[in-house]
């Protein structure tokens, strides 16, 4: 029988809402046996959020000085001190769990499967492959441990509700000392929302033209509140940080209202947002191939449009 251990991705304050997408796939095929790990410094409020979540069975809060800053070299021996008696362990495919997840497998001496989109059993799932354009699937071996990640944006969060219990767990780990935290140095506005759990995102791509016209996509998300993305051509050309790319090589993410401005809709951008409820392309090339996939589209100038419509919201 599976027993599931998900890793649970969080700021110190609250989980991100990659841990209930998780819960959701593990429930496909290990209901009832789906525990979380939460490492923190203080983690109490943060396991009784994830306690809270429908469907966990336990949560198992691990408390030390060393996991106030999430480092994957510092919780990677942790979660493998922790992976004895399960035979699954599970962590979102974003950026904290892509670089956590590959060091629990090394240190478990498994292979990881990256990228869960669906799954067939405990052990066969599907992954997609070719910027999406293809499927593939997977078949684990049930005598090995399976360590992965979950491709969040194909999974609804789990619902609230639930009445998991709460241990702590004491581990004796010995952590490494060459890899320390210095600082955290973040170039996009902290106040808006996480723009891999937001369900509400407005991307700027090449068209948007410059740094200094960014204002404009940063304007219209706060009139809405969402957050702020970009295609890989507008990170390339220096208008914003790369934290901010959405796409094959950038973040996938599925919110419930996309807005692409001045966004071509190159096959690779197209990737990262396939799962979005509603989008909504804004671009002056009515040939653009975004419109092919947009449930709304609006040929203009966005330097007169991107105005016009956050002066509407902000009226409303």
């Amino acid at each position: 029988m599976a027993k599931v251990l998900i890793v649970a991705e969080h700021n110190g304050r609250e989980l991100n809402a990659s841990t209930a997408r998780c819960v959701t796939c593990a429930a496909s095929f290990a209901e009832g046996a789906i525990d979380i790990a939460v490492l923190a410094e203080n983690g109490a409020e943060l396991a009784r959020l994830a306690a809270a979540i429908a469907g966990v069975n336990q949560v198992l809060q691990v408390d030390r000085a060393e996991n106030r800053w999430p480092l994957a070299a510092t919780l990677a021996p942790q979660i493998a001190d922790l992976a004895a008696g399960y035979s699954h362990i599970l962590g979102p495919s974003t950026t904290f769990g892509k670089d956590l997840m590959p060091r629990v497998a090394a240190l478990l001496g498994v292979g990881q499967l990256s990228d869960i989109m669906a799954v067939e059993t405990a052990y066969r799932f599907q992954r997609p492959v070719y910027a999406g354009n293809a499927i593939l699937t997977v078949e684990a071996d049930p005598g090995m441990t399976v360590v992965a990640t979950v491709r969040t944006a194909s999974y609804a969060q789990a619902g609230d509700g639930g009445t998991a219990t709460i241990s702590a767990a004491e581990l004796a780990t010995d952590l490494p000392v060459h890899t320390r935290y210095v600082e955290l140095r973040a170039d996009s506005d902290s106040s808006r929302p996480d723009l891999q759990s937001a369900a509400r995102v407005v991307s700027g791509g090449r068209g948007v033209g410059s740094t200094d016209s960014f204002a404009l996509i940063y304007a219209l998300a706060d009139a809405l509140g969402a957050a702020v993305g970009a295609s890989r051509a507008a990170v390339d050309a220096g208008y914003v940080p790369n934290d901010l790319q959405v796409g094959q090589t950038g973040k996938i993410i599925a919110p419930e209202l996309y807005l692409a401005v001045g966004i071509s809709g190159a096959i690779q951008h197209l990737t990262g947002i396939k799962d979005a409820g509603t989008i909504v392309a804004i671009n002056k090339d009515e040939d653009a191939p975004i419109f092919e996939v947009a449930d709304l589209g609006l040929v203009g100038d966005l330097f007169t449009v991107i105005p016009e419509l956050t002066a509407a919201l902000k009226r409303s």
